[in-house]
């Protein structure tokens, strides 16, 4: 079925077997940040579903005559394509490496920098070449190959970002890595919170701005043209300071900033209002990139990351799957979907140019490589996101897809028939067991029907998943005495060998 898809202005549609349906919600401009409904809001209204993601080479035209290739825009360090563009800043390489038990080989951190490309991120950061030689050669051979692979359709490259403390021969170290890159980028932290200065740094408040902006000068001169200033524990920093260094920061030659919620203790209004803040009161601030960075200690990662969208961030720092310290960072394909499927229409316009279709086959590649396996509930790419047990949730997905789901498998990497996302166990009404049941090739009456299905709820009693071979031997071998008695009292059940055994 045609897909009726909402795409922002540089977006091509595309089609897919989910009908996806216009939000008619009524929005304030003005209540954006805050995410606030301007009135009560009709529930007959509520129709809502996911955007299409940009297409595939090779996708054709409307015409159908040729190919439709849109080029990718010119990166400028320092100024957006467009004011509601959102860059994508992945740290999976670099902070998402950083998770207790997620250290990566030199060849699986240059394959995953490849599949990162894929998926389109505009800046990947890889690495922290003053922490090792290892690390600054892998740095290092990921400038020279991935950091130079252009697009030739598109012209997409992506930048590639090496981390550095405000120290002189870390910001060096950065530059012999990532100079070989079409468009290198430095990022330079330092720690901006009372606690970190006085017992981490035990600097003063003007000897960690000298630091700051020292760091931020020397890299200009080795041929950084693209330098961001990142303030650790930005979260818990006392807002005049960090206006004072952010300002200091950009009058020395930084084209980007973020502000990090590096413990993960703000919730979404407060990052939100502290965005707000430093994007009007810090000098110089319109003129370059602010960045959300966030941690996921409360479990906001992600709706912190978008309350910072709201309030003016125009650049994300996410890692795929939301891997990194602790409890880790804001999920990329979590923003991305959310920016996707609500930017239109609660966040003025904002999106991305990730290609979604490579959401799943990264999210794979990062679980196998790290040994960091995602739960089977986590959004977007969990193996229960598309997958119904319940009967009358499985009615309205055979119904049609938009009942149930506000995202398309498809657009995510994951393709499905409408039956492979059913699960069929206790919770399963008879109308998703006829379904499989044609599926699989048998046409029933309804007193066969009735039968079988008295027979199936009979097995859900002793297994929580009924799998194809399960209703093959229902139907071919379905009376009592070759169940050997399967459905009569619980307390005589004995397996046999034509059920499956799977669970």
């Amino acid at each position: 079925m045609a897909s009726s898809l909402l795409t922002s202005p540089t977006m091509i549609p595309t089609t897919g077997s989910t009908l996806v349906l216009r939000s008619v919600l009524p929005f304030r401009s003005s209540s954006l940040p805050s995410l606030r409904l301007n009135r009560p809001y009709n529930k007959s209204s509520l129709l809502i579903s996911c955007c299409s993601p940009v297409p595939e080479k090779g996708e054709t035209s409307a015409s159908g005559l040729k190919p439709v290739v849109e080029r990718w825009p010119e990166y400028i360090p320092h100024k957006l394509p467009d004011k509601n563009y959102v860059r994508v800043f992945d740290t999976t390489l670099r902070d998402g490496e950083q998770a207790p038990g997620g250290a990566l080989t030199p060849p699986q951190k240059l394959e995953i920098a490849r599949q990162l490309a894929k998926l389109r991120v505009d800046i990947m950061e890889v690495g922290f070449p003053a922490s090792s030689e290892e690390e600054f050669e892998t740095v290092k051979t990921i400038a020279k190959t991935v950091g130079n692979e252009v697009d030739e359709e598109t012209g997409y490259v992506p930048v590639i970002c090496a981390i550095a403390r405000s120290k002189l021969e870390d910001v060096k170290a950065a530059w012999e890595a990532v100079k070989y890159a079409k468009r290198p980028k430095i990022l330079i932290f330092t720690s901006t919170s009372d606690i970190h200065m006085k017992y981490k740094l035990k600097k003063t408040k003007e000897e960690v701005i000298e630091m700051a902006t020292s760091s931020v000068r020397f890299a200009k001169s080795l041929g950084f043209v693209d330098v961001q200033l990142g303030c650790e524990d930005g979260g818990r920093s006392e807002k005049e300071f960090l206006c004072k260094i952010l300002g200091e920061s950009i009058k020395a030659g930084a084209t980007s900033v973020n502000v990090a919620d590096t413990v993960g203790i703000n919730l979404p209004e407060e990052y939100g209002e502290l965005v707000r803040y430093l994007k009007a009161n810090t000098p110089g601030i319109d003129d370059i990139i602010f960045s959300a960075h966030c941690h996921n200690d409360l479990g906001l990662a992600t709706a912190n990351t978008i309350a910072g969208v709201c309030a003016g961030a125009r650049q994300v720092e996410v890692t795929v799957n939301g891997i990194g310290e602790r409890s880790g960072n804001a999920p990329l394909e979590e923003v991305v979907m959310a920016l996707k499927c609500r930017g239109e229409y609660l966040m003025d316009g904002v999106y991305t140019r990730i290609n979604t279709r490579q959401i799943m086959a990264t999210s794979q590649m990062v679980q196998e490589y790290t040994g960091l396996y995602v739960q089977p509930h986590k959004p977007i790419v969990g193996a229960s996101c598309f997958v119904h047990e319940s009967g009358i949730h499985q009615d309205g997905i055979l119904k049609n897809r938009s009942t149930y789901e506000i995202l398309s498998p498809e657009d995510v990497g994951v393709v499905k028939s409408p039956s492979s996302s059913i699960v069929l166990g206790k919770l399963s009404g008879r109308h998703a067991v006829n379904d499989r049941l044609k599926e699989m090739g048998y046409e029933l009456d309804d007193e066969k029907l009735n039968d079988i299905f008295s027979k199936f709820r009979g097995l859900t009693k002793h297994k929580k998943r009924i799998t194809d071979d399960d209703l093959k031997a229902l139907v071919t071998c379905g009376d009592e005495n070759s169940l050997n008695g399967a459905y009569g009292k619980e307390t005589s059940y004995v397996p046999i060998s034509q059920i499956s055994s799977v669970v």
